[in-house]
């Protein structure tokens, strides 16, 4: 008696065909993590991507996506597409109550390829390759480690800027309105928020050129072709209202600026510069608490300062959340 056919399937997409799964509101994939929404990973695979094999498997259950795992294939090993560098962690995109399945299925189909080895990485301990596939991976006998490699900061926001400042201990609250009054006694401070896609361009360089000045290590970063990805990122999470620079002005000159993503009502502080001229007067930091007023005022639940053990992270109120490394081994 033959086998009735699977309900399950796995098909190779094309990386534009993700823009397409995600605006299709009949399906339950779950898009939680920035930095593989489709609007993020086309400007990272345009900048980083040729040469390199990218493969996008999604696993069908009766013609509708249970889930996707975007790969970069690279003989008999496959990664997560994405670089450290520029994207602060990664994950499969799944749907609720499907994952178990939709891992087994890609695990058997990623075996069968000839791929030995997952390295999986950096995610965080809620991500579905923590929470579901080392699972799937045990139950086909392989091999899973884990290990702890950096460390991001979030926090979750109260309704009121003076809630947020309860919340610090007395000598960090003491000392954000000592240098706030500070920079107000220094000059004439502002805040400017761009969020449109013509501002944002027109403004990028001046936010490029605050990143350089501020750190030699962010001015060997910010080279030509970083530069080129930044616009090309910003662009894209423009068209979808998911993104703002703030720059925070003295006397009508911008002095330091914040590059944040917003998405889920959640705040993400991706990257920041400032005029090193200015440094005794905090303008860096106050740029940054100022950034979460805006967030805020603008009723966002969660602020996320991304990956690094930078002090001032706690100092503002953030709390630690891991980031790992998974690598599975595919050989039975």
């Amino acid at each position: 008696m033959p086998f009735p056919p699977t309900p399950y399937q796995i098909s190779e997409e094309p990386l534009d065909s993700l823009m397409e799964l995600r605006a299709n509101s009949n399906h339950q994939l779950d898009w939680n993590c920035l930095f593989m929404l489709p609007e993020w990973m086309k400007p990272w695979w345009d900048s980083f991507g040729p040469g390199q094999s990218g493969r996008i498997f999604v696993v069908w259950r009766r013609q509708v996506p249970i889930g996707v795992a975007p790969l970069l294939v690279d003989r008999d090993t496959a990664r997560l597409i994405g670089g450290t560098d520029v994207c602060d962690y990664l994950d499969c995109i799944t749907a609720p109550q499907e994952e178990g399945e939709f891992f087994r299925i890609l695990l058997d189909h990623l075996r069968r390829m000839g791929i030995t080895s997952l390295d999986l990485g950096p995610v965080r301990p809620d991500s579905s390759v923590v929470t579901h596939l080392i699972r799937a991976a045990d139950s086909l006998a392989c091999r899973c480690t884990c290990s702890e490699e950096d460390v991001s900061f979030e926090m979750a926001l109260p309704p009121t800027w003076d809630d947020y400042l309860q919340q610090l201990n007395g000598k960090q609250r003491h000392e954000i309105r000592r240098k706030l009054r500070r920079l107000k006694e220094s000059g004439e401070m502002n805040v400017r928020v761009l969020d449109k896609v013509s501002t944002i361009n027109a403004t990028m360089e001046t936010f490029l050129e605050l990143m350089r000045a501020s750190r030699p290590d962010k001015n060997e970063f910010m080279n030509s072709e970083m530069a080129i990805f930044f616009r090309k990122l910003t662009a894209s999470m423009a068209d979808r209202r998911m993104v703002h620079l703030e720059f925070l002005e003295l006397d009508g000159r911008p002095v330091a600026g914040v590059l944040c993503f917003d998405y889920r009502s959640t705040v993400f502080l991706y990257n920041s510069g400032f005029d090193p001229r200015f440094r005794a007067l905090s303008v860096g930091l106050l740029n940054k608490v100022l950034s979460i007023r805006t967030a805020i005022e603008n009723g966002r639940k969660a602020y996320n300062f991304l990956k690094g053990s930078e002090i001032y992270k706690h100092r503002l109120g953030g709390r630690p959340i891991p980031i790992y490394r998974c690598r599975v081994e595919l050989t039975r």
